[in-house]
């Protein structure tokens, strides 16, 4: 079973930035495809960035794409969301999800990740 622990939310005014980690348990997060999803209030969950087991291939929603970077550390079982830039529109519950090992592609799609952490609230406010 992996467990995945997210931290680094916070208040940041707009144009601010915040770094998003994520730690992961267990012994097979280079094997995993991870992501990183959020849930504005009122709104469903949507797909922000997405990283190869190897961190080679990234992919990001358009609404970041510029302003976010997804990376990832194996050796920390760690994977990280530098969030620059960031806008009033960015608040939002910030997930971190990982698939399982068997699967390598990345996905935008939130119903491929098998697990997933409880969450970081990122307010982007003056």
């Amino acid at each position: 079973q992996v467990q995945l622990v997210e931290s680094g939310g916070g208040l940041v005014q707009p144009g601010g930035s915040l770094r998003l980690s994520c730690a992961a348990s267990g012994r097979t997060f280079s094997m995993q495809v991870m992501g990183w999803f959020r849930a504005a209030p009122g709104k469903e969950r949507e797909f922000v960035a997405t990283i190869s087991r190897s961190g080679r291939s990234t992919s990001y929603a358009d609404s970041v794409k510029g302003r976010f970077t997804i990376s990832r550390d194996n050796a920390k079982n760690t994977v990280y969301l530098q969030m620059n830039s960031l806008k009033p529109d960015d608040t939002a519950v910030y997930y971190c999800a990982s698939r399982d090992p068997t699967y390598f592609t990345v996905s935008v799609n939130s119903a491929d990740y098998n697990y997933w952490g409880q969450g970081t609230q990122v307010t982007v406010s003056s």
